[in-house]
């Protein structure tokens, strides 16, 4: 108990660092993810936007990015990151790898949930007239608002665990903090709780997005 109690302000400040790295990146992977998703749905359907080779060049884009592993993407663009945060360590410098990696899962987790939209109704839309810009804001989007939602959730969580992988090259954050303490010099008390702080985190999140994918459910 007492070694809790030391060790309070320290895991304070690396909650807040986790908080700041995951709520960069998801924002940043919503504004951009979205409209990304969105246009692999168009550009796939033939009653939308049909392009196929520029599909595939951008789906080919996205499952490259997917594909590294998150450790291995946040040392290949350090340079990058530090160029943009002028840091090379930290949550700032972190929040850029963070970020490109939710990106691509935001929008194939999108292009997923704009599929499970009635093709009846898109098919309707498109025989009145509608306009594509109407389609996607009018039927799409909230056609698909739970599963948005869901995807949302998803990311977060996703995002809430590369963060801890962070901490391995000095991320910051909770992760950071169970590595430089919990063990490199084997506190087995940060190590605990550092695990039941990102339990509860992710337990939080999970149930809030739920909650709220439950109430934007159309069906």
């Amino acid at each position: 108990m007492e070694r809790f109690v030391e060790i309070l302000p320290e895991l304070y400040q690396a909650f807040l660092e986790t908080i700041l790295m995951v709520g960069i990146a998801i924002i940043l992977a919503v504004l951009i993810g979205l409209p990304l998703g969105i246009l692999l749905f168009l550009t796939r359907n033939q009653l939308l936007l049909p392009n196929g080779p520029f599909n595939a060049i951008l789906g080919f884009i996205v499952n490259v990015i997917r594909s590294f592993p998150f450790i291995i993407l946040m040392v290949a663009i350090m340079p990058f990151a530090t160029t943009i945060t002028g840091q090379s360590h930290g949550p700032y410098a972190a929040s850029v790898a963070l970020t490109l990696a939710a990106i691509p899962l935001f929008a194939r987790l999108i292009e997923t949930s704009l599929k499970e939209v009635d093709k009846g109704v898109i098919e309707a839309c498109v025989a009145t007239g509608a306009s594509l810009k109407q389609i996607i804001f009018d039927v799409l989007i909230p056609e698909s608002m739970s599963g948005i939602f869901q995807a949302i959730t998803l990311s977060i969580i996703s995002i809430v665990a590369y963060s801890a992988t962070a901490g391995v090259i000095g991320g910051g954050g909770i992760g950071d903090l169970a590595i430089r303490y919990g063990y490199y010099r084997y506190d087995n008390t940060i190590m605990i709780v550092t695990v039941v702080i990102l339990i509860i985190l992710v337990q939080l999140i999970q149930i809030t997005g739920d909650y709220i994918s439950k109430t934007t459910n159309k069906q």
